[in-house]
């Protein structure tokens, strides 16, 4: 079977809403916790699941979810790229990113949109109380996960932000797509391949999956500025990591599980109407997660 899912329609969940994450690996994933949450703290009637697709299977799982009567789903790695190609409808920031990490399906039209950069950049400002302002960026990765984040990053008019990648013509690909956007805000963007990066920031995002395959921080310490801010996407065991590297450079290290709450958060607006109180879920989540 192409989709394996946790979730098998019965009396007690007939009658909600399905939503889900569909992904490759997905069983680590917190989202159903969060969104159920979210659902008991506004009286929303939905169910969320999880679901483990093949790589060569995502169209036929959306369409076999659409037809179970799927309302909507959030997509991680690696199948941003192929959320957004599959859209008939696609918001703007979806359309710059050319990726898509949440989808809402209505009769006829997949419509696509994308709330990781705006959960990233609430977390960075308002949960770590760093302004983004005036600094000197270093995005490390040129996939689903850095397209998704680098024009809300724009947007909140850093000195320059540096998208540095294994390949570098993937790099450019994506700041070319974002030059004019960047020339608005005053923004200047950079490229480098990992190999040779020079410099040091006062914010470095790893926007890779080396923290989820074990890999190590694909960058050097010099890249931090002690007191700077580096943010891992990936949370839990995963990060510990990339953490102790930043701490250990004199760096303020955070993960991503904000990230997740606020982007959570985003996309239960579009597919509820509703604004969730995402400080207080990832406030419990946090506490639920201690060892």
């Amino acid at each position: 079977m192409p989709v394996k899912s946790t979730h098998r329609p019965n009396s007690s969940t007939m009658s909600l809403d399905l939503y889900c994450v569909m992904g490759n690996p997905v069983a680590h994933s917190r989202s159903p916790w969060i969104h159920a949450r979210f659902a008991e703290l506004t009286g929303q009637a939905m169910h969320y699941g999880r679901r483990h697709i093949e790589l060569d299977d995502f169209a036929l799982a959306v369409q076999t979810f659409i037809q179970e009567g799927g309302r909507g789903c959030n997509i991680t790695v690696p199948f941003k790229f192929e959320a957004a190609a599959l859209a008939t409808h696609t918001s703007e920031r979806a359309s710059l990113a050319q990726a898509s990490n949440t989808l809402t399906f209505q009769p006829g039209q997949i419509l696509a949109d994308n709330t990781d950069g705006a959960g990233l950049v609430d977390d960075i400002q308002q949960g770590a109380g760093f302004d983004l302002q005036g600094r000197r960026l270093l995005l490390i990765g040129a996939g689903g996960a850095a397209a998704g984040v680098l024009g809300p990053l724009i947007l909140a008019r850093p000195a320059s932000i540096t998208v540095a990648n294994r390949t570098l013509p993937k790099a450019t690909a994506l700041v070319e797509r974002h030059a004019a956007l960047a020339t608005l805000q005053e923004t200047e963007l950079l490229t480098h391949d990992l190999r040779g990066l020079q410099g040091s920031f006062d914010v470095v995002i790893n926007a890779t999956m080396s923290s989820l395959s074990g890999a190590g921080v694909p960058v050097a310490g010099s890249t931090l500025r002690p007191g700077g801010l580096a943010y891992d996407m990936m949370y839990g065991p995963a990060a510990q990591g990339f953490m102790t590297w930043a701490r250990e450079h004199g760096a303020l290290p955070r993960d991503g599980l904000g990230m997740l709450v606020r982007q959570a958060a985003e996309s239960f607006l579009i597919w509820r109407g509703v604004r969730p109180p995402a400080q207080q879920v990832l406030a419990e989540l946090r506490a639920v997660m201690q060892p």
